[in-house]
Formats: structure tokens, sequence, C-alpha cells
């Protein structure tokens, strides 16, 4: 039994752009991480150099990290968003709390809570926008 439920199938958008809504559990952070490997590599080049495996995990670390913080923080639905833009991946969090993740600050003897800080070391953009139902946190990630 499984505790990820993609409500609605996988939805491309001009062959650039891809969402999956998940009903919530920690099995969602693993199926969020194939979803955004998948989409990478199943999307086009359109003029761009391919795309190194150190860029793809770097985009599933992000991923990971964000919809990680839905299961301990947000209990519940969750959307993801990939976009794919000419020099980035553009990556929007969707949940229900709509307390925005905080960035602790830097601490080597501390375990866990990293998430953030991760986040925004390798992301060339982070914005956080209360919705009417909770929150998007949309990360940039480079792609070159």
């Amino acid at each position: 039994m499984t505790d990820v439920i993609a409500r609605d199938s996988v939805t491309r958008r001009p062959a650039l752009s891809a969402t999956v809504d998940f009903e919530g559990g920690v099995g969602m952070i693993a199926a969020s991480r194939d979803f955004t490997a998948d989409f990478l590599t199943a999307s086009p080049n359109a003029g761009r150099e391919p795309l190194t495996e150190d860029r793809i995990d770097v985009a599933r670390l992000v991923v990971s990290e964000l919809v990680t913080n839905v299961v301990r923080h947000a209990p519940g639905p969750c959307r993801l968003e990939l976009a794919l833009r000419p020099a980035a991946l553009e990556i929007r969090v969707h949940d229900t709390r709509p307390v925005p993740p905080v960035a602790r600050s830097q601490d080597p003897n501390r375990i866990g809570q990293h998430g953030m800080e991760i986040v925004l070391a390798v992301c060339t953009r982070v914005d956080i926008e209360a919705t009417p139902h909770g929150k998007r946190v949309r990360a940039r990630v480079p792609l070159s």
C-alpha cells in the first residue's frame, strides 16, 4: 500500500512544464524526486546543451528539500510544478500551511534542519508567496 496518490495524471503544457498533485505522506518525497528526474530527462533540449547528471541531481535535491518541508510542516496535499526555462528549472511547490519556511543560521554542529540553507545555496532565486489556501515556494535551479 502506498501513501502517495497522484490525483491528476502528469500534465504537460507545451513540452516545457509539468504538474503533479499529491495527497500527502512521506512517499511523495521520493515520488517528487523521480518526477523531476523523469521530466528533465524527457524534456527536449530546445537548443540547450544536454543536461548533465549533476544538474539533474541538484534539481532533485531542491525538490526533495521543498517537499520534505511539506511533509514535516504542512501535512496534506501538495502540488509540484516544474517549468523548464532557457537556463533554469523553475520549481513551484504549493502546500496548505501559510507559514513560510525559514533558513536557520549556519551551524555545522546542528543535525538536520538544513533544507532551506541548501535550497538557498544552490538556487539563483527563491520566492515564497502566501496563497488563499497556504503558500507557494518557487525556486530556480540553474541548469548550466
